[in-house]
């Protein structure tokens, strides 16, 4: 189980669960086309990002195989929602899991995506006690793959037109990231 200690500080952000007052933010990034491109859903009116925020709001525990973890990411200069990340866990068994992020455009090119991130890895790793972590982007998303491979991440494999995303066959990208390697990263301070 992962119950962690809120909020999670890192140099710039405030990592925290959602909470009723981060509908606007949340909505902010969901209503956009730009931030739906590469992902599985549409953009979302303001009805849609109450009903997800709702569900948002619950996952911030992992108690066990199939749970998401996600966390409001603020920017503490600001106090301002600069998007979210994510943590499920996928195999008790295999002691694996999947991280996931969706950051506002306002706050791309700054870095928040990896810092962010590279929490989420530390809670898997340390938190859960993964063996392996996994990060999946539809193959057109450079800048999502840009992320995961500053965070040390490998990429695995190079999936052609195996899902049809919004009427269209998609490419998935799948890096990764084993525990020796996160523990290595993290005792030269990469991953902190």
């Amino acid at each position: 189980m992962l119950r962690p200690t809120y909020p999670i500080e890192t140099e710039r952000l405030l990592l925290r669960p959602f909470s009723e007052g981060d509908l606007e933010g949340l909505y902010a990034y969901q209503s956009l086309s730009e931030v739906a491109r590469f992902l599985y859903w549409e953009p979302r009116n303001l009805d849609e990002s109450r009903s997800f925020l709702q569900q948002k709001m619950s996952a911030s525990t992992v108690e066990k195989e199939g749970d998401w973890l996600v966390l409001a990411v603020v920017w503490r200069e600001s106090g301002a929602l600069a998007g979210e990340v994510n943590l499920q866990w996928r195999s008790r068994e295999h002691r694996q899991g999947e991280i996931g992020y969706i950051l506002n455009p306002a706050f791309h090119g700054r870095g928040i995506a990896t810092e962010a991130a590279a929490v989420v890895l530390r809670l898997g790793f340390e938190g859960l006690g993964l063996h392996r972590m996994v990060g999946r982007l539809d193959g057109r998303n450079a800048a999502s793959a840009r992320v995961l491979e500053r965070l040390g991440m490998r990429r695995e494999a190079h999936l052609l037109q195996n899902e049809i995303v919004k009427g269209e066959w998609t490419d998935e990208v799948v890096y990764a990231m084993l525990e020796h390697e996160w523990a290595a990263r993290a005792a030269k301070g990469a991953g902190r």
